[in-house]
């Protein structure tokens, strides 16, 4: 493991020098990392609930509290952050996205009984167990939004790499739990979403080259405000929320009070929506407020392994 006590209780300082030393890259690879978390532990709150049971209990719910079905402590996060620290660690590990990695990583995450698991997840991580197959069954049935949640490292370890590279490194990861189509063309497209934004460039040109695209290529992706309310779990869904949200609004933390207050799978748009709009107006972006609010170890896990994983990119300089 990478953090003790120890790191934990300098955080703060730590912090503090290395910002200081960060690349504007490295810079918006934390807020990715930092907007991840953050949407999970604020969209937890009030996972499952509909938009209008959230205005009942809320009005607009806008800060991190804890709560929800999870019964979570005030900053804690759900297998969204979670799975995606797992998944680092395995790239970081092996130097490089690798499938049975990647596997051994989810499996060893499932077996320390996290908070939450999905369905899907749950069940081909079991027959990984007994097969050592890394990749799922392809099934028309799998295209929910759990590699989708989870695909930050990935976007961080590949930046700068070959477009088929990046798409074998997705598929890869994966596959491990979701090998469906849509998932696939949902993850890849993310995945260049964040390179992008990283890259600073504008979300028009974003939205034009890769939202517009995956619309084109698959119109079930389709979105607009009356059929982004209350999404589930279907991958389509959730990248339909998230699209309304990230390209309706101009700043991080509209586009997050936007996307939870949807209600539905709201801790897993939350950490999609948290990442894209982290890496698109950097740590200056995000609320001070929600910085604090979030689980100490879990910012500095995220930040740390955000720094670990361009690095390995070799663009951090």
């Amino acid at each position: 493991m990478f953090w003790t006590g120890e790191l934990i209780a300098r955080s703060a300082p730590i912090r503090r020098r290395v910002t200081a030393e960060r690349s504007p890259l490295a810079e918006r690879a934390v807020a990715a990392y930092v907007g991840l978390a953050i949407g999970d532990a604020l969209g937890a709150t009030v996972e499952f609930m509909t938009p209008k049971e959230i205005r009942t209990h809320y009005g607009v719910h806008e800060n991190i509290t804890g709560g929800g079905w999870l019964r979570l402590k005030p900053g804690q996060v759900t297998d969204d952050t979670t799975m995606a620290l797992a998944l680092g660690e395995s790239i970081l590990a092996a130097g490089r996205v690798d499938a049975l990695a990647a596997a051994d990583a989810f499996d060893a995450w499932m077996r320390a009984k996290p908070v939450d698991i999905g369905n899907t997840v749950r069940r081909n991580l079991v027959s990984f167990r007994s097969s050592r197959n890394p990749e799922a069954p392809l099934s028309e049935h799998d295209a929910g939004n759990g590699a989708a949640m989870r695909l930050l490292p990935v976007a961080l370890a590949c930046y700068g790499q070959a477009r088929d590279d990046v798409i074998a490194a997705s598929r890869a990861q994966a596959h491990v739990t979701h090998h469906n189509p849509l998932s696939d063309a949902a993850c890849e497209t993310l995945i260049f979403m964040i390179q992008d934004f990283l890259a600073g460039r504008d979300a028009l040109t974003v939205e034009r080259e890769h939202a517009a695209a995956l619309v084109a290529a698959f119109p079930v992706f389709a979105w607009d405000r009356k059929h982004s309310e209350n999404p589930s779990g279907y991958v389509v869904e959730t990248v339909q929320a998230v699209f309304q949200s990230l390209f309706a609004t101009e700043c991080f933390e509209d586009c997050l009070i936007d996307i939870v207050n949807r209600g539905g799978d709201a801790d897993t748009t939350g950490a999609i929506a948290g990442m894209l709009a982290g890496a698109r107006y950097g740590l200056d972006g995000i609320p001070r407020r929600w910085l604090r609010s979030l689980d100490e170890l879990t910012r500095v896990r995220c930040e740390k392994q955000a720094e670990a994983l361009i690095a390995l990119s070799g663009r951090a300089a």
